[in-house]
């Protein structure tokens, strides 16, 4: 399957400060893959020490949100998107371990039963989706096709600073850090471009 090519660079230096106020606490690392390019933001690991870029970007188990760009629909079929797409989306990695299981997969899990005061919440498109076998388990995306992209920037800018507000209102952004810190006897590294492991 080809790849999807945006029409013009998409810079993403300045998701990092814009998202800082709504997700303070998480730890940033960038992302630039051909899917996926923005910023994902981390519950920090116990112990952990400064950030560091590797191969992956990180590894698993981890918990937090993605800021960016949606560049290619491979992994993301399920989404109907349209790229390039603004996109934010909160996950638990892996999908189907047993912290995804707790926070993601039980019927009175903390992304679930936020997932259905969102819905609530938002009364126009374009709304959260819950996705509960999926990497991005509460998910809010946006075509950019119909944006001219001198205003890319501009325009998602905006859908991420509403899409955040509501994350934070929802209670979400401030319980997924009071869960328990991470650790992990496991370090299986999560591969390039926010391919969920399985």
């Amino acid at each position: 399957m080809p790849r999807t090519q945006t029409p013009v660079a998409i810079s993403i230096g300045w998701i990092r400060s814009l998202a800082r106020p709504y997700l303070r606490g998480y730890r940033a690392v960038a992302e630039r893959g051909d899917k996926l390019h923005g910023y994902w933001f981390l519950v920090p690991r116990q112990g952990a020490g400064p950030a560091r870029r590797s191969v992956a970007p990180f590894p698993s188990p981890a918990v937090g949100f993605f800021v960016g760009y949606l560049l290619g629909t491979d992994e993301y079929g399920f989404l109907a998107a349209e790229p390039p797409e603004s996109l934010v989306f909160a996950f638990v990695e892996p999908v189907g371990g047993s912290l995804h299981g707790k926070l993601v997969g039980q019927p009175e899990s903390l992304v679930r039963k936020t997932a259905e005061y969102i819905h609530w919440l938002t009364h126009r498109p374009p709304r959260f989706a819950f996705y509960p076998d999926e990497l991005p388990a509460l998910v809010r995306h946006h075509s950019m096709r119909e944006w001219p992209p001198a205003n890319y920037e501009h325009y998602s800018r905006n859908f991420f600073i509403e899409t955040l507000a509501w994350l934070v209102r929802s209670g979400l952004v401030r319980r997924l850090l009071a869960e328990p810190r991470l650790t992990s006897k496991t370090t299986a590294a999560r591969p390039r471009d926010g391919k969920p492991s399985k």
